[in-house]
């Protein structure tokens, strides 16, 4: 009888351990992927400026900024759906401001430079300019080559600096270079007799001389042709993307030339 129950119990034990071996353990399911974050929502955008360059942007009577760029901006705002604010930088320190984050794009008579461009992303050009030279409208001074030994007036920052270093005889030729925080206060020691003549883009140039007939005069010779653009951070892609196509669409639909014609009395802007 013991044997059996023996025999009994080594049979039970070699079957559980037959099921044993022969069951496959299922394998742990791994955890799903946590679902990517959805992109942030642009809802507003800060745009830098100097708002003491008029027609581009300034503030009028009522201290309210004004210009063609900040008219071309708010209807770019209006397409793309968000807010837009307009926030007054020192221009000299316009890349710093917009890699900081302190603003988000850069929208006011920006000239497309290759230099700017290793910390800036451009739209297309939008405007061409010229750096043009004024002078007092009773100034001997003719021709570019009559710099020579004289005081010319600059603003810090500005494509204007650049312009007049990159014609190396005429910069060497110039008696001081003197940098000003804007246009405006050039103009007015130009007028006082502090600056023989002063480089300066051609658009605000014109605007101001038409302002006072008789005080100045625009040579005819310049230094030299280039483009404006719109600049946001190297990676912010996504929103350069919406304003070159706002801009486009605004070109194509006849927007763009309404503000244009506003401001300058016919459409100026490049195709």
């Amino acid at each position: 009888m013991k044997k059996r129950i023996s025999l009994l119990l080594a049979a039970l034990v070699a079957s559980t351990l037959l099921i044993a071996c022969g069951k496959k353990e299922e394998p742990a399911k791994a955890a799903a992927p946590a679902p990517a974050p959805a992109p942030a929502v642009v809802k507003s955008i800060v745009i830098g400026l100097d708002d003491h360059f008029p027609p581009m942007g300034f503030r009028d009577e009522k201290n309210e900024i004004v210009g063609f760029d900040i008219d071309l901006a708010k209807e770019a705002g209006k397409r793309l759906g968000v807010e837009v604010t307009f926030k007054p930088i020192d221009w000299a320190a316009k890349e710093a401001e917009l890699n900081g984050k302190r603003i988000d794009v850069l929208w006011n008579g920006l000239t497309i430079t290759e230099e700017r461009k290793a910390n800036i992303l451009f739209t297309k050009p939008y405007l061409e300019n010229r750096q043009i030279i004024v002078v007092p409208e009773k100034s001997p001074i003719k021709a570019k080559a009559e710099l020579k030994g004289k005081v010319v007036g600059v603003q810090d920052g500005s494509s204007a600096v650049d312009a007049v270093n990159k014609d190396a005889e005429a910069a060497k030729a110039i008696k001081e270079l003197k940098k000003f925080s804007d246009n405006v206060t050039a103009l007015m020691d130009l007028s006082a007799g502090r600056l023989d003549a002063i480089v300066v883009d051609e658009i605000v140039g014109r605007y101001y001389v038409a302002k006072k007939p008789g005080e100045y005069r625009v040579l005819d010779e310049n230094f030299g042709t280039e483009d404006f653009g719109v600049g946001t951070r190297k990676d912010d892609t996504e929103l350069m993307g919406k304003i070159e196509k706002a801009l486009d669409d605004m070109k194509a639909d006849g927007t763009a030339a309404t503000i244009s014609t506003k401001w300058f009395g016919k459409d100026i802007l490049k195709k």
